[in-house]
């Protein structure tokens, strides 16, 4: 499987797509070049699959990974993390060989993406 969506992480989807307007809508979860690392994580509502996008659903929510992102995405856990500062997702990549100091890009083996000055 190319990612997992926790209960908690769909529970809050689901509740964001309703309030979108979107209740049968997908998230689609993609892979860019940027950040001090190289590769940032991104997660967007989309109303329909593209024509190269793999669905996977997870507790009643569908999920799109394009192809093309699926390597690096290989076993990714996507989970959504309550705290008394708020909450918010986290992304758990095993891919991942290095991070910057904020946590919002990275790099893979064999994938260095696209460095930006931070």
């Amino acid at each position: 499987m190319t990612i997992t969506l926790t209960e908690a992480a769909a529970f809050e989807v689901r509740d964001m797509m309703t309030k979108n307007g979107m209740p049968d809508g997908y998230l689609k979860i993609s892979v860019k070049g940027g950040g001090c690392t190289g590769l940032s994580y991104g997660m967007s509502a989309e109303e329909a699959p593209g024509e190269n996008d793999d669905i996977l659903t997870f507790h009643g929510v569908n999920v799109l990974v394009d192809k093309t992102d699926a390597s690096i995405l290989k076993g990714t856990v996507v989970d959504f993390k309550q705290s008394l500062m708020g909450g918010g997702f986290a992304i758990d990549n095993p891919n991942a060989i290095a991070s910057c100091g904020c946590g919002s890009s990275f790099r893979t083996r064999d994938v260095a993406g696209t460095p930006e000055n931070c």
